[in-house]
C-alpha cells in the first residue's frame, strides 16, 4: 500500500485540484437543479419573481369521515398530491391526474378542488387544467370548470378514450349533497386557450352511472381504424311507482354533430314486490341504519342465479372492518366513511395490511335479501386484484345450530405457555404474545358462534400482521387449547396447523 500523500505533495498540485473540485461541484449543482426543475431547460431568460409551487394536502375530515392519515398514506398523498402550481387561497384539493394529455412527451396535471371550507355539500367541485408554458418556463392553471360533484370524498379522476377517435376523454365521478352519483366528462377541443377542454357530458342520478364498454376490432387496436364510441347508462328511481325499488334506465349516446351525450333511450325496470314499509325504512333511516341492515356475510350469485359460495363479502360494522374472501384471498378493510345514497351506502374502505390501499363500493338494495355491489378500486394506485367484486350478493340463511352454548366470558386475566410462546391476556381486552424473536400486542376477545368457543386475536396496527381466529377449548384454570381456523360461508375452515396446547403460567 503506498504512504499517505506529504505536504508538500498535496500543496505543489493543489491548484489544479482545487479546481478540478470547484468545476465538479458546480456541474453535480447544475444537475441538481435540472433534476429538481426541468422546465429550467426551457427557460430564455429571468421572467422574474415566481411563486413557490406548494404541497396541499386534503384536509382531515374533509369528506366527513374525520379519520386521520398514516404515514403510509401521507407518503402517498405527498407523491400523488403534489400540484405544479400554487393553489389559491381557500382551495382544497381533492383528487390529482398527472398524464400527458396532448402526446408533447411532457404531463399535464388535471386537478379536482373544492372551495368550501370542509368541503361543504353544495359547493360544487371544479377541474383545473395545468400544463407548461414555455413562454413562462413554467406550469400554469389555463382553465377550470365546474363539474356535478359537491363531496370532495367521493371524486375520482381517470383518462379513457370514450369517443373510439384516440381522444383523451377525462372522466369525473362522485356524488353530490342531494346523495345522487355524477359523470362529467371533458373531451379535449380546439378551443385554444379559452376552452382548451369541452364539456361533453354532465349528469346526475339517485341510483348508479356506468360507462358501457363496446367491443373494439384489431383494426382500432393496431391504430388503422377508429373504433365505436361507448354508451352511458344511468339508473335512478321511477318517480310514477309506488314501488320505491321500480328503476328506470336511461341510455345515452354521443352525438357527434351537437358534440355530446345524448338521452337515446329510456326503459322502466320493475323491482321485487317486497314489503314496502320496511325498504323505506331502510332507505330513508340514513347512513347508519343501513349498516345495520348489512351487517354479516354476503355471498356472491353468479349471472345464472346460482350461489358462489367460494367468494362473500362480510360488513362488520361494529369493528368497522369489511373483508373480501374468495378461495385464493382474503382482504381485510378498515371500514372508514359512509355516504348514504338513494337505494344504499357508498362506503369508503382502506386495506388493513396495504394501507395506501383504497376501495370505494357502492351498495344498492336489491331486495331484502339481496344487494347489488359495485366495487372500484383506487385509480391512482398500481395495486389490483384480478378477481371481480361486482355483482349481486344474498345474505346467509341463518343455519340451525341446535342448542345454543352459553356464551363465554370476552375477556380475562391470565398467562400462558405453550408452542407459540408467552400468552397474556388482561382484563382490560389486551393480550402480549411473546414468542421468543418478537413481541405482539393487540386486543382479544372470546365469543361463541354455533355452539363453539372462538378466540380473535386482533394484532395493533403497527406490527402488520392479520387478525387470527382460533377454535378454543373453555378456558381453563390449568390450560387452554387453540385450533387455527378461517370463518367463511360454510362454517369455520380449519388451517393446516396443528393444535396448540397452552399451559397456565404460575
Amino acid at each position: 500500500m503506498p504512504p499517505p500523500p506529504s505536504w508538500s505533495n498535496v500543496k505543489s498540485g493543489g491548484k489544479l485540484r482545487v479546481l478540478s473540485t470547484l468545476a465538479g461541484a458546480a456541474a453535480l449543482a447544475v444537475i441538481v437543479v435540472l433534476l429538481k426543475n426541468p422546465a429550467e431547460l426551457f427557460r430564455g431568460g429571468d421572467p422574474g419573481p415566481r411563486r413557490q409551487s406548494r404541497v396541499v394536502i386534503p384536509q382531515r375530515g374533509f369528506d366527513g369521515s374525520g379519520d386521520g392519515l398514516s404515514g403510509d398514506e401521507i407518503l402517498l398523498r405527498e407523491e400523488t398530491l403534489n400540484a405544479r402550481v400554487a393553489m389559491n387561497e381557500g382551495e382544497i384539493i381533492a383528487a390529482i391526474l398527472t398524464q400527458d394529455l396532448d402526446g408533447d412527451k411532457q404531463d399535464e396535471q388535471i386537478i379536482a378542488y373544492t372551495t368550501a371550507p370542509g368541503g361543504g355539500a353544495e359547493t360544487p367541485i371544479r377541474i383545473a387544467y395545468i400544463s407548461f408554458d414555455p413562454a413562462l418556463g413554467g406550469f400554469r392553471r389555463r382553465w377550470s370548470v365546474s363539474t356535478g360533484a359537491t363531496r370532495p370524498g367521493t371524486v375520482s379522476l381517470h383518462v379513457q378514450d370514450v369517443l373510439g377517435d384516440r381522444s383523451n376523454c377525462i372522466i369525473v365521478t362522485g356524488m353530490n349533497g342531494a346523495g345522487q352519483h355524477t359523470l362529467t366528462i371533458l373531451r379535449r377541443d380546439g378551443g385554444g386557450e379559452d376552452e382548451p377542454w369541452r364539456k361533453i357530458a354532465d349528469i346526475g342520478m339517485d341510483g348508479t352511472i356506468t360507462i358501457r364498454e363496446a367491443e373494439r376490432g384489431q383494426a382500432y387496436r393496431m391504430g388503422q381504424s377508429a373504433g365505436q364510441s361507448f354508451t352511458i347508462a344511468a339508473y335512478g328511481r321511477d318517480p310514477n311507482s309506488e314501488n320505491i325499488l321500480d328503476q328506470i334506465e336511461i341510455i345515452y349516446r354521443y352525438h357527434e354533430g351537437r358534440g355530446r351525450f345524448e338521452q337515446a333511450q329510456f326503459s322502466r325496470i320493475p323491482g321485487p314486490q317486497v314489503q314496502q314499509r320496511r325498504v323505506r325504512e331502510l332507505l330513508s333511516g340514513g347512513a347508519e341504519n343501513f349498516e345495520g341492515f348489512i351487517d354479516g356475510i354476503w355471498y356472491h350469485v353468479s349471472p345464472q342465479g346460482t350461489v358462489d359460495l367460494r367468494q362473500y363479502i362480510y360488513f362488520d360494522s361494529l369493528n368497522r372492518e369489511i373483508i373480501f374472501c374468495n378461495d385464493e384471498t382474503q382482504q381485510v378493510f378498515n371500514w372508514r366513511n359512509s355516504s348514504a345514497t338513494r337505494y344504499g351506502l357508498y362506503v369508503s374502505c382502506q386495506n388493513f395490511s396495504v394501507s395506501t390501499l383504497r376501495r370505494s363500493i357502492d351498495i344498492e338494495l336489491e331486495s331484502l335479501s339481496s344487494l347489488r355491489i359495485k366495487v372500484v378500486e383506487d385509480v391512482r394506485l398500481n395495486i389490483s386484484v384480478n378477481n371481480s367484486w361486482d355483482g349481486s350478493y344474498r345474505r346467509t340463511e341463518t343455519v340451525e345450530q341446535g342448542e345454543e352454548a352459553a356464551a363465554p366470558e370476552p375477556y380475562l386475566e391470565a398467562v400462558y405457555d405453550g408452542s407459540i410462546g408467552r400468552l397474556r391476556f388482561n382484563a382490560g381486552g389486551g393480550y402480549e404474545l411473546d414468542t421468543g424473536n418478537e413481541i405482539r400486542r393487540g386486543s382479544y376477545t372470546f365469543y361463541a358462534v354455533g355452539g363453539q368457543t372462538v378466540l380473535e386475536l386482533r394484532p395493533g396496527a403497527v406490527s402488520g400482521n392479520r387478525r387470527e381466529i382460533w377454535l378454543a377449548g373453555q378456558p381453563g384454570p390449568d390450560s387452554l387449547s387453540l385450533r387455527r381456523v378461517i370463518l367463511s360461508t360454510r362454517g369455520f375452515q380449519p388451517v393446516h396447523e396443528p393444535d396448540v396446547n397452552l399451559t397456565r403460567a404460575e
